[in-house]
């Protein structure tokens, strides 16, 4: 699978691996933290939870104008992370649950997450950027579109094992103030302290508030406020991980640095024919961006139903999922392992199916594998729509204070729900990178990695109108818009099929 790719491949992706493991060590928390620190609804912590993840990629445009502007690729991802790590400090720093000020310390948070946002948008698309320089030679342009696969691969082995880290930390710190792990409860704690719960609420608020604490309650207001405080310290030290994840990820590209290439430098590597890139006049320059900005426009939609699985998924899993598997236990941030496992697991696959269809010269070109992605994850909210039909909307389950057991879905259903969505993941997300990489003009390489990065942005910004059908509509129409959303992407790159695979000639 490696054979004949560039030897800086594989240091960029473990770079990048580190990195990937600190930020999903956050987002496999983010929302569900939100709530539980500050009292939040879905709707709200979705405003945060869209806002901050469409920021990382808005600001990897200003990190692609920054690096073009100074040729300096390599210091520019080098300062990304050390302020990615500076910003898991400032959120992993425990403060009181529940917050004596909320816009105080609502507002400390959110300037922690804009550093994170920040950082990440100078190193996420320079490092794109420079990694798709190294297939701009000979020797590697036909592998350029695996390449892109197992980077993509290697970055998510880090991401496999974070969404598992999160909750163990939490969970470990409750049981050494003598609680367990229960997901119900830190909304339950902000109603009785807000005088909010229900009389059925209130009673099942009370059994698992027993059934979580070694000893006997005598006064719930005071156990509320213990559980909060505990439960939160448990998410802060979490995030104190992806600081040691952020510390192995600068080690690794300060070591490996100097070795690779610059995407600044215009010339290519020593023996190699001046590529067509290179002698693009002005017209075939306009065609090449307006090519690449029709693309950007497309996949906002899917990113927009892909980017679900840390808000809405994550809150189906919590309300409406069985938490286990026989004995095995299940907490809702785990099913966002199942992403990039699966992204591990179908790599080789996807890149052997390739290089077979290649062999043949029938392998589909790039534009036409994003189609394709789009109409698989169609499939994948399609699986969730049936899935969800019969259940109640949030608004019951919330007077119920939560549902039974038997009232709830199987495990599976999420955990085919994300197989699916990796498999249309991996024809759009690294093939897509792959796709800007060969056909922005070489001046304007950074640039248009961050603009690749800011339609991500968008269609992340538009999380928020997920949050906003979870709690507002049937749970099974939620999943029918991203049905929609996803084949009109598809019919449109459809559409646009012949122009864009004559630009990427």
């Amino acid at each position: 699978m490696f054979k004949g790719h560039p030897k800086g491949l594989i240091p960029a992706a473990l770079a990048n691996m580190g990195e990937r493991f600190g930020f999903y060590t956050m987002m496999a928390i983010l929302a569900l933290f939100i709530q539980a620190k500050f009292g939040l609804n879905e709707t709200y912590s979705g405003i945060i939870y869209a806002t901050f993840y469409s920021s990382i990629y808005f600001l990897a445009i200003a990190g692609g104008l920054i690096a073009d502007k100074t040729k300096n690729y390599k210091k520019t991802i080098l300062i990304g992370l050390l302020l990615m790590a500076l910003g898991y400090f400032l959120i992993a720093i425990p403060t009181p649950t529940p917050v004596p000020n909320l816009p105080l310390y609502l507002g400390m948070t959110c300037v922690g997450l804009f550093v994170i946002a920040f950082g990440n948008g100078l190193f996420k698309g320079n490092l794109q950027a420079l990694v798709g320089q190294m297939y701009d030679n000979d020797e590697h342009r036909k592998l350029r579109d695996s390449g892109f696969s197992i980077f993509y691969a290697f970055i998510n082995i880090g991401a496999i094992f974070a969404p598992m880290i999160a909750p163990a930390v939490r969970s470990w710190w409750l049981s050494r103030s003598g609680f367990s792990y229960e997901a119900a409860l830190p909304e339950l704690c902000h109603q009785h302290l807000a005088g909010t719960l229900t009389d059925s609420a209130t009673e099942r608020f009370q059994s698992l508030a027993n059934s979580v604490s070694s000893n006997p309650i005598a006064d719930y207001t005071a156990f509320c406020n213990e559980y909060l405080n505990v439960f939160n310290e448990g998410f802060h030290f979490a995030f104190g991980v992806a600081i040691i994840a952020m510390a192995i990820s600068i080690g690794i590209y300060i070591k490996n640095k100097k070795n690779f290439p610059d995407p600044a430098l215009s010339q290519r590597a020593k023996g190699s024919k001046t590529s067509k890139v290179d002698e693009m006049d002005i017209k075939e320059v306009k065609q090449r961006i307006y090519a690449l900005l029709a693309v950007f426009g497309v996949v906002i939609f899917f990113w927009f139903s892909f980017h679900q699985n840390g808000l809405t998924l994550t809150f189906f899993a919590r309300d409406y999922t069985v938490l286990h598997i026989g004995s095995f236990e299940l907490s809702p941030e785990m099913f966002q392992s199942m992403n990039p496992f699966f992204v591990v697991f179908l790599t080789p696959i996807i890149v052997g199916l390739f290089g077979y269809l290649r062999k043949r010269d029938i392998e589909p070109s790039t534009p036409k594998k994003i189609a394709i992605g789009m109409f698989i994850a169609a499939l994948a909210y399609v699986v969730m729509t049936l899935g969800s039909l019969g259940v109640p909307p949030l608004s019951e389950v919330k007077e119920m204070g939560g549902l039974h057991e038997d009232m709830r879905v199987t495990p599976f259903l999420l955990i085919f729900t994300y197989l699916i969505l990796t498999l249309a993941e991996l024809f759009i997300s690294p093939l897509g990178i792959s796709f800007v990489s060969k056909v922005a003009p070489p001046k304007y390489q950074g640039i248009m990695q961050g603009l690749w990065l800011g339609a991500t942005g968008a269609g992340n910004q538009l999380l928020v109108f997920g949050a906003m059908l979870y709690s507002g509509v049937a749970i099974w129409l939620t999943w029918s818009v991203f049905v929609v959303a996803c084949l009109v992407s598809m019919f449109t790159m459809l559409f646009m099929l012949k122009w864009l695979e004559r630009v990427s000639e």
